[in-house]
Protein backbone atom coordinates (compact mmCIF):
# COMPACT_ATOMS: atom_id res chain seq x y z
CA UNK A 1 0.00 0.00 0.00
CA UNK A 2 1.49 3.32 -1.10
CA UNK A 3 1.28 6.58 0.83
CA UNK A 4 1.77 10.27 0.09
CA UNK A 5 5.21 9.97 1.69
CA UNK A 6 6.05 7.33 -0.94
CA UNK A 7 4.88 9.66 -3.73
CA UNK A 8 6.90 12.51 -2.24
CA UNK A 9 10.03 10.33 -1.94
CA UNK A 10 9.82 9.13 -5.56
CA UNK A 11 8.96 12.55 -6.98
CA UNK A 12 11.57 14.56 -5.12
CA UNK A 13 14.31 12.06 -5.98
CA UNK A 14 14.07 13.30 -9.58
CA UNK A 15 15.87 16.46 -10.71
CA UNK A 16 14.11 19.79 -11.17
CA UNK A 17 11.13 18.85 -8.99
CA UNK A 18 9.27 21.22 -6.72
CA UNK A 19 6.44 20.27 -4.38
CA UNK A 20 3.73 22.91 -4.38
CA UNK A 21 0.17 22.99 -3.09
CA UNK A 22 -2.62 23.25 -5.65
CA UNK A 23 -5.24 25.98 -5.51
CA UNK A 24 -7.27 23.79 -3.13
CA UNK A 25 -4.25 23.07 -0.93
CA UNK A 26 -3.65 19.50 -2.15
CA UNK A 27 -0.07 18.35 -2.79
CA UNK A 28 1.37 18.47 -6.29
CA UNK A 29 4.76 17.91 -7.84
CA UNK A 30 6.07 19.79 -10.85
CA UNK A 31 9.16 19.48 -12.98
CA UNK A 32 10.35 22.86 -14.23
CA UNK A 33 6.84 24.23 -13.66
CA UNK A 34 4.97 21.36 -15.35
CA UNK A 35 2.62 19.26 -13.24
CA UNK A 36 3.38 15.54 -13.36
CA UNK A 37 1.79 13.97 -10.23
CA UNK A 38 -0.74 15.42 -7.81
CA UNK A 39 -3.19 14.68 -5.04
CA UNK A 40 -6.64 14.56 -6.65
CA UNK A 41 -9.57 14.49 -4.22
CA UNK A 42 -12.67 13.51 -6.14
CA UNK A 43 -15.21 16.26 -6.65
CA UNK A 44 -18.96 15.70 -6.22
CA UNK A 45 -19.34 15.56 -10.00
CA UNK A 46 -16.61 12.90 -10.22
CA UNK A 47 -18.38 10.78 -7.60
CA UNK A 48 -21.67 11.11 -9.48
CA UNK A 49 -20.03 10.21 -12.79
CA UNK A 50 -18.40 7.15 -11.21
CA UNK A 51 -21.54 6.12 -9.33
CA UNK A 52 -19.69 6.26 -6.00
CA UNK A 53 -21.18 7.54 -2.76
CA UNK A 54 -17.90 8.78 -1.29
CA UNK A 55 -14.18 9.22 -1.83
CA UNK A 56 -12.66 5.69 -1.89
CA UNK A 57 -9.41 6.71 -0.20
CA UNK A 58 -6.48 8.80 -1.42
CA UNK A 59 -6.37 9.41 -5.17
CA UNK A 60 -3.23 10.31 -7.11
CA UNK A 61 -3.34 11.97 -10.50
CA UNK A 62 -0.47 11.19 -12.85
CA UNK A 63 0.52 12.25 -16.33
CA UNK A 64 1.22 9.46 -18.79
CA UNK A 65 3.12 9.67 -22.08
CA UNK A 66 0.03 9.52 -24.30
CA UNK A 67 -3.58 8.32 -24.54
CA UNK A 68 -2.42 4.85 -25.59
CA UNK A 69 -0.48 4.46 -22.33
CA UNK A 70 -3.53 5.68 -20.42
CA UNK A 71 -5.82 3.14 -22.09
CA UNK A 72 -3.32 0.34 -21.44
CA UNK A 73 -3.13 1.13 -17.70
CA UNK A 74 -6.92 1.37 -17.42
CA UNK A 75 -7.35 -1.98 -19.19
CA UNK A 76 -4.55 -3.84 -17.40
CA UNK A 77 -5.32 -2.83 -13.83
CA UNK A 78 -8.84 -1.38 -13.49
CA UNK A 79 -8.77 -1.94 -9.72
CA UNK A 80 -5.76 0.44 -9.45
CA UNK A 81 -6.19 2.91 -12.33
CA UNK A 82 -9.34 4.80 -13.28
CA UNK A 83 -10.50 8.02 -14.89
CA UNK A 84 -13.44 10.38 -14.96
CA UNK A 85 -15.06 12.30 -17.81
CA UNK A 86 -13.10 15.35 -16.64
CA UNK A 87 -9.94 13.65 -17.97
CA UNK A 88 -11.39 12.47 -21.30
CA UNK A 89 -8.87 13.16 -24.04
CA UNK A 90 -6.16 14.02 -21.49
CA UNK A 91 -3.02 11.93 -21.03
CA UNK A 92 -3.54 11.44 -17.28
CA UNK A 93 -4.81 8.66 -15.05
CA UNK A 94 -6.20 8.56 -11.55
CA UNK A 95 -4.78 6.02 -9.13
CA UNK A 96 -6.19 4.42 -5.99
CA UNK A 97 -3.06 5.15 -3.97
CA UNK A 98 -3.77 2.44 -1.40
CA UNK A 99 -3.95 -0.21 -4.16
CA UNK A 100 -0.70 0.42 -6.03
CA UNK A 101 2.47 -1.40 -5.08
CA UNK A 102 5.63 0.48 -4.13
CA UNK A 103 7.61 -0.59 -7.21
CA UNK A 104 4.75 0.20 -9.56
CA UNK A 105 4.31 3.61 -7.92
CA UNK A 106 7.98 4.40 -8.46
CA UNK A 107 7.69 3.47 -12.13
CA UNK A 108 4.50 5.52 -12.55
CA UNK A 109 6.03 8.62 -10.94
CA UNK A 110 9.19 8.26 -13.03
CA UNK A 111 7.23 7.85 -16.26
CA UNK A 112 5.07 10.86 -15.36
CA UNK A 113 8.25 12.87 -14.80
CA UNK A 114 9.66 11.80 -18.19
CA UNK A 115 6.34 12.76 -19.83
CA UNK A 116 6.69 16.36 -18.56
CA UNK A 117 10.41 17.05 -18.09
CA UNK A 118 12.21 19.20 -20.64
CA UNK A 119 14.22 17.03 -23.05
CA UNK A 120 17.54 18.50 -21.91
CA UNK A 121 16.79 17.57 -18.29
CA UNK A 122 15.36 14.15 -19.18
CA UNK A 123 18.62 13.27 -20.96
CA UNK A 124 20.45 13.55 -17.63
CA UNK A 125 18.43 10.74 -16.03
CA UNK A 126 18.72 7.07 -17.01
CA UNK A 127 15.36 5.81 -18.15
CA UNK A 128 14.09 2.80 -16.14
CA UNK A 129 13.58 -0.58 -17.76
Amino acid sequence: MATWDDVRRHATALPGVAELPTFGGAASWKVKGKLFVWERPLRPRDLTDLGWAEQPGPVLGARVPDLGAKEALLAEEPDVYFTTPHFDGHASVLVHLERIGADELGELVSEAWFARAPATLAKTVPRPG
